[in-house]
This record gives structure tokens, C-alpha cells and sequence, in this order.
């Protein structure tokens, strides 16, 4: 399989990801919006995958690769390839098939336990989903539904957690690629947002959970595997 994904800050990668991308069968390639803008050959690539950052959706202005990113997004659904995004990257997928991206009403940072939905509860890519799961936030922005896409998850502070568009699509507003390095790089990085508090924001100790992180990177391995 070839991989391709795209990262737009150096301290947000694709964390446990990467033990599943490097498999002998697999080739894997990146862009690196930080460093290149240069994108593949959209027929070479079977699946993408979109990663986090700290910057909206609607930061066009500010990025000048962030508009040809949203295309090739669009032409890889378009073509049926497989799509995942995280976090800013559920929000560029959710904004590529339609949906309105917006400041939630909360910022949602730390360990949350998930609510499946129906049709969560009845995805096969979610099947090794217990009702209940703590799974890493790291975000200020929400989304609406796409239309045609299935809600596979909530929680209490924001409505859209995951969805699956059309069997090959999924976004997930939350980390499960989320390892302790990682987790460490970005209280380095956006330790602003911790600093302005919130219901649910939780404190630098309470982040770093080797319990949850183990169990969400064989998650994220699990989920991969089956869309």
C-alpha cells in the first residue's frame, strides 16, 4: 500500500502511526507543509492521511499551501482513495465535503471519555470501540456533519467527534496516534491554551496517561487496518 500524509507543524506527526505506515508492504511519503509544499501524484496514493496543527481551517490567508492542500483532499475522496484526518485534519475533510468549521463553544484538552453513537456502535471501523474510551483532545474548533457521512462519536464538550463518509473517509476529531513524546511536544508547543483554562482542559499531569496512550495506539492500528 502506499501511504502518503500530510503534517503541518513539526511536533504533530503521525505519532504511533508510524509503527503500522513502516510495514515491509507498505511505502510511505510525506509532505511537509512546514518545510515543502510539493504534493504527490494523486494515482500513486492509496490511502492519505491528514494530521493535526494548531492552525483553522478558515487560515488560508495565513498559509499559502493550506487552499492546494483542501484540492488534493477533494480529488482523493473524489477517487475513492482511503482518507483519514485527525483532529485539523477531520476539520479540512468535514470543510472539503461541505461543512461549515467553527470555534466550539468549549476547547476540549486531555482525556475524555467517548460516546458512540448508533451507527458508532454498529461501524465496523469502530468495532474495537468501548463505549466509554478515553481518547486525547487537543482542540478549540468543531464542525458540522457532513451531509451523506455517518456521526460515529461524541462527547460531552463537542458534538462531532468521528464520522465515516461514504465507507473510505474517516475523520476523527481526537488523537489516538498520541504517544508520550508527542503529548510532551505539544504541551511545549501550545502551552498558551492550557494557560487560559477551561471546563475541559486539563492540567500538564493529567495529560501524560501511558494506561490510555497504549490503548489508544492499538486502537488507531486496529481502526486503519479495517477502513
Amino acid at each position: 500500500m502506499n501511504i502518503h500524509y500530510f503534517q503541518h507543524v513539526p511536533f504533530e506527526g503521525l505519532g504511533s502511526i508510524e509503527n503500522w505506515a513502516r510495514k515491509p508492504d507498505h511505502k510511505v511519503t510525506a509532505t511537509r507543509f512546514y518545510e515543502d509544499h510539493k504534493l504527490p501524484f494523486i494515482d500513486i496514493c492509496d490511502m492519505l492521511i491528514v494530521m493535526g496543527g494548531p492552525m483553522g481551517v478558515y487560515d488560508e490567508d495565513k498559509y499559502d499551501w493550506m487552499a492546494e492542500e483542501k484540492r488534493f483532499i477533494e480529488k482523493a475522496i473524489i477517487r475513492g482513495k482511503k482518507v483519514i484526518g485527525i483532529c485539523l485534519g477531520a476539520q479540512l475533510i468535514a470543510e472539503v465535503l461541505g461543512s461549515k468549521v467553527y470555534k466550539n463553544k468549549e476547547r476540549e484538552i486531555g482525556w475524555m471519555p467517548l460516546q458512540l453513537t448508533p451507527e458508532g456502535k454498529k461501524a465496523n471501523v469502530f468495532s474495537d470501540f468501548a463505549d466509554g474510551q478515553n481518547v486525547f483532545h487537543w482542540h478549540g474548533d468543531t464542525f458540522d456533519l457532513p451531509n451523506g457521512a455517518l456521526q460515529l462519536a461524541r462527547t460531552e464538550a463537542c458534538e462531532q467527534q468521528a464520522f465515516l463518509y461514504d465507507n473510505h473517509v474517516l475523520g476523527l476529531q481526537f488523537h489516538l496516534e498520541t504517544t508520550e513524546e508527542s503529548v510532551t511536544a505539544m504541551i511545549e508547543n501550545c502551552k498558551d491554551d492550557l494557560g487560559q483554562g477551561g471546563k475541559y482542559v486539563q492540567t500538564i499531569e493529567q495529560l501524560s496517561n501511558e494506561d490510555y496512550i497504549y490503548r489508544c495506539n492499538k486502537l488507531i492500528e486496529k481502526i486503519i487496518t479495517k477502513l
